[in-house]
């Protein structure tokens, strides 16, 4: 079988249109989307109505839960006072538009997703804010795949596309107890991966190009998949919107924007 996965498509409905056409032509057979449906974008609405109507199983991002919950979260990650300034500002426009049945559609969506060995969730099994990196100590992130007791954990939220094998290792751990011997516990795990599938709406590897990534259950084979669209018509809208034009600036250049220079001892202030 197999199966296309997306995520973080922020309200870009012509990147989320141009991606499915990709799939269509790929002859996906089943679809998974690994949420933050809105934020950022200008069409909340548009986007969460196309993934229901076409019935893609579909985990709850950060942004998905902020709608939902009426949070401003940002688990500290935010780099300078603007950043986070910005982010409140795209906050309270989604907040403002979305439509009550697409609220609830949001609020029912499950943290995680599994089928077989595969586990499909947003940002870690531990919460929809945290950051797998690639960079990410090797020990932490197998205990974030065993912790799913899956081979493959499928996850988003950095708009990064990456591949990490996590490869045959023993862990040993000693246990000392006060009068008794030390006690030592060995086990030995199988070849493990985390696959970011980046992001189709608002992407971060240096190109405006919407990215997904396909996986063949019977060859384990991962293609990551970049699709060019019309990312102006978007970048025009999010202008005409009234949402930060900052937002237009960065999806045309497939990057974040940070003044981490500027302001390096920032403390978010949720």
């Amino acid at each position: 079988m197999k199966l296309a996965v997306i995520s973080c498509i922020h309200g870009n409905f012509e990147a989320l249109n141009a991606v499915l056409s990709d799939i269509d032509s790929q002859k996906a057979d089943q679809i998974y989307c690994l949420g933050d449906l809105v934020g950022y974008g200008p069409h909340p609405n548009e986007v969460v109505e196309m993934i229901r109507s076409l019935d893609i199983p579909t985990c709850q991002g950060c942004w998905d839960e902020d709608i939902v919950e009426g949070l401003n979260a940002c688990e500290c990650s935010y780099p300078s006072q603007l950043a986070e300034k910005r982010s409140r500002l795209a906050h309270e426009w989604t907040n403002q538009v979305i439509k009550p049945e697409v609220r609830v559609a949001l609020a029912q969506l499950p943290m995680s997703l599994r089928q077989g060995n595969l586990c499909f969730v947003h940002g870690s099994p531990n919460s929809q804010h945290e950051y797998l990196l690639p960079s990410m100590d090797g020990f932490a992130a197998l205990e974030r795949v065993l912790s799913t007791e899956a081979d493959v954990l499928f996850c988003g939220h950095t708009h990064v596309p990456y591949v990490r094998e996590l490869e045959n290792a023993t862990l040993k751990v000693t246990v000392h107890n006060p009068g008794q011997s030390k006690t030592q516990h060995h086990f030995t795990t199988p070849l493990k991966r985390i696959v970011n599938a980046g992001s189709v709406g608002e992407p971060r590897h240096g190109r405006p190009n919407a990215t997904y990534v396909l996986y063949d259950t019977e060859t384990t084979q991962v293609t990551m998949r970049e699709v060019p669209y019309d990312y102006q018509k978007t970048c025009a809208a999010i202008i005409e919107s009234g949402l930060p034009a900052i937002f237009a600036w960065r999806l045309a250049r497939g990057m974040e924007f940070a003044e981490r220079a500027d302001d390096p001892d920032h403390v978010c202030q949720r």
